[in-house]
């Protein structure tokens, strides 16, 4: 694709052409980062910051673990019941209020990570709120009432 070319695509998408590379500062050329739009695999990948987890595989590996006990805190506090029924309607009402800002803000920070486009994110983060859902929310684990009457008896 000739100089035109490029500069007309970009503009056409609303973004400025890119600099000239050969007319480009040193500084310019560093701070050009490759966003990337497709899903790919590899631990360089760039997560929730700047930077992070950089290059090393052991950082990546926390990135992952990271993402995961976040998609899985997203399920536990969808499905956890943690006010009593002798509370008032007020304390009821901010706790609820609470942990509803705590899940949307947590699955946000697992959907910003989803869209790293690395397909490990992606799959950590699907991994994380199955888990949780098995746990928490499917029926696998509860007893149903009739069971629970029949044992009682």
């Amino acid at each position: 694709m000739d100089a035109v070319a490029e500069a007309h695509n970009h503009h056409m998408h609303g973004m400025t052409p890119p600099p000239d590379s050969s007319t480009a500062s040193p500084e310019m050329m560093h701070h050009k980062t490759m966003m990337h739009m497709t899903f790919f695999w590899g631990t360089n990948a760039e997560i929730l910051f700047h930077r992070w987890p950089g290059e090393r595989s052991g950082m990546y590996a926390l990135a992952l673990i990271l993402i995961f006990v976040l998609a899985f805190l997203v399920e536990w506090l969808t499905h956890c019941r943690l006010i009593k029924e002798d509370s008032s309607q007020a304390a009821a009402g901010l706790i609820r209020t609470l942990m509803h800002t705590v899940r949307v803000g947590l699955a946000y920070l697992v959907m910003l990570a989803v869209m790293s486009f690395n397909v490990g994110v992606l799959l950590v983060a699907i991994g994380g709120h199955c888990l949780g859902f098995f746990l928490f929310g499917s029926r696998f684990f509860k007893r149903s009432e009739a069971v629970s009457a029949y044992v009682k008896l």
